[in-house]
């Protein structure tokens, strides 16, 4: 864990930056290191993986909060030989805060006010899981049903998270149950109490005599677990489904916490996308846009006929209502489709050909091409 980068640093940004620039600069260094971008680049997979797990702390405020204050013993088990997991197997390890503790204890040791933690016994949530999918631009569009593998914390199937290999737990003698032992200290003739963790049953309240084989005692696994996500339609990078109760068995009785789902959605090679709005260029013949023509044009739901005016010029712009990305929230809804058209310039023309086009040249006249002659007559008006 020595050589582990502040979050900041690594996304480079400032302590202070907002969740919009975390965001930003999070998707720019994504795109950037994105194995498919580098194939092979060990490099690149690292850092695309150190990126991940930045913005998986510093974008949530809780997890944020806990790493601005305790560095990243607040926010990873694993740092200081902790269990736990990253952000491949969940978002943050399995346990909140680990035996981190809180600083109730360290003024209750004092004061003798005691603990304000409620101890290992007191039921706690299970862990959020985050996985990011990729998806085709039509599948983010109408939606579809995939299947994610996450690694997440479950009851010991041998021994139905007891820990205990034959099945027999017990209230741990020292604690009562309590996890906590009270002391005594006599100090410059005061007395003074602390409260600290059972040294006994390492504060869980409980004695295992004979552990589980298949979990060490611990009553918990980490498994892969394969689930189907229903994604909607109309889904787009960074869009994150919530799969409630999902994600790792929580302790004591807690609920379990929740699988994220990120979506990635693949680059298309004709269409590009702006919220709900579809776009692409179609190539044009000089001879269609003059006369005018029906042409062909891809949208998502297939080739539709379009038909352009004569006279139609490279750039223009071309709307189908109601073909475009449909609402996230209200897929009866939606967005448009906008092609451009490009009007194409004939090459390797024949002999004949050019003689041709030379002759229709010299036939045009001022009102065949207003453009140019406003443009040459501004070119007299500025030279003369």
């Amino acid at each position: 864990m020595a050589d582990k980068r502040d979050y900041y640093e690594v996304l480079g940004v400032e302590k202070t930056a907002t969740a919009d620039e975390i965001k930003k600069a999070y998707r720019k260094l994504a795109m950037k290191y994105h194995p498919d971008r580098n194939p092979g680049d060990k490099a690149a997979e690292e850092k695309f993986k150190q990126i991940g797990e930045a913005y998986e702390v510093l974008s949530n405020e809780d997890k944020r909060t806990r790493y601005d204050q305790f560095g990243f013993a607040g926010v990873d088990p694993n740092y200081g030989g902790q269990g736990g997991a990253g952000y491949g197997s969940g978002f943050g390890g399995f346990g909140g805060f680990g035996d981190f503790g809180d600083l109730g204890d360290i003024f209750g040791s004092f004061f003798g006010g005691g603990s304000r933690r409620s101890g290992q016994n007191a039921a706690r949530r299970g862990e959020d899981l985050g996985v990011r999918l990729e998806l085709t631009f039509e599948e983010a569009a109408f939606g579809c049903e995939k299947e994610v593998t996450v690694a997440r914390v479950e009851n010991c199937a041998a021994c139905h998270g007891t820990g205990s290999a034959d099945g027999v737990v017990e209230v741990c003698g020292q604690c009562k149950g309590s996890g906590q032992v009270r002391t005594v200290q006599n100090f410059m003739g005061m007395s003074m109490q602390s409260t600290t963790t059972c040294p006994s049953c390492g504060g869980r309240g409980k004695i295992v005599k004979t552990p589980c084989s298949t979990c060490k005692g611990k009553g918990k696994v980490r498994r892969n677990k394969k689930l189907k996500v229903n994604i909607r339609a109309g889904a787009d990078n960074g869009t994150v489904f919530r799969m409630p109760g999902e994600g790792s068995v929580g302790a004591n009785g807690g609920p379990n916490g929740d699988v994220l789902v990120e979506v990635s959605v693949k680059r298309h090679p004709i269409f590009q996308r702006d919220g709900m709005t579809v776009h692409c260029e179609v190539p044009i013949s000089f001879t269609q846009a003059a006369l005018g023509a029906q042409i062909q044009v891809p949208t998502l739901d297939g080739q539709t006929s379009y038909t352009i005016p004569e006279g139609t010029q490279t750039g223009t712009v071309f709307t189908i209502r109601g073909k475009g990305i449909p609402s996230l929230q209200d897929s009866r809804r939606r967005g448009d489709h906008k092609f451009t058209v490009v009007v194409e310039t004939p090459t390797r023309l024949t002999r004949e050909q050019k003689e041709l086009l030379r002759k229709l040249d010299d036939d045009l006249d001022a009102k065949s091409s207003p453009r140019r002659k406003k443009f040459i007559d501004g070119l007299k008006d500025l030279f003369d």
